[in-house]
């Protein structure tokens, strides 16, 4: 038993499972390396195309192009010779992707927007200071990395740290809980600083109907 899981609240969902949080389904499975050969493969085909662009310096409309005819060689041979060696020819189903995936993904992005909504009001000051300092600091990074590295590392990000969140969820939860307490500590001062001097207008109460 961990030394650290005295504690019982949560960083990320409280009791929830993590694979939950994610979504379930497919996309879970990828992220928390459940299904460890599919997870490798999407890993090391990001790796290729960062690569490609990054160290070669393929030109996207060259590689796309390229790619194109690679795959359009490769069917036409395996839906030709199919019919020579008496076998099926590829399925198309293979190559659509679910409706699922992209209702999943709508709806992320449905939520990304009212949250963003909800923080930009100033609702929660304390969440829009914190946003506005995280997109400060994130356009500073920017300045030192390019796009397409930053999006590489943030997909690195986004396949290895739910993975190790997973398998070390009591050590980062005590550590994070720790930190959360600092931070608040750091808040109220500031609040009792700056933010309680800031002149506010009547809170107006919403009509009901």
């Amino acid at each position: 038993m961990s030394n650290y899981s005295s504690d019982p609240k949560r960083w990320v969902g409280r009791q929830k499972p993590l694979h939950a949080i994610l979504g379930g389904g497919t996309v879970a499975d990828i992220l928390l390396w459940r299904n460890k050969n599919l997870s490798a493969a999407i890993l090391i085909g990001f790796t290729v195309i960062w690569f490609l662009f990054e160290v070669v310096e393929y030109n996207f409309v060259t590689l796309f192009c390229h790619v194109s005819l690679a795959v359009m060689l490769v069917v036409f041979a395996w839906s030709n010779g199919a019919i020579i060696v008496d076998r099926n020819p590829p399925d198309l189903r293979a190559l659509i992707i679910p409706e699922s995936s992209f209702r999943w993904s709508l709806t992320k992005i449905n939520r990304f927007l009212l949250r963003f909504y909800d923080v930009s009001s100033g609702k929660d000051l304390k969440t829009f200071f914190m946003a506005i300092a995280f997109l400060w600091i994130f356009s500073g990074i920017g300045n030192y990395f390019n796009s397409l590295n930053l999006l590489y590392i943030g997909f690195l990000c986004l396949a290895t740290l739910p993975a190790l969140y997973e398998r070390y969820r009591d050590e980062v939860d005590y550590l994070a809980s720790v930190g959360n307490k600092d931070m608040k500590k750091l808040y109220k001062k500031f609040d009792t600083k700056f933010l309680n001097k800031i002149p506010r207008g009547p809170v107006k109460e919403k009509k009901r109907f």
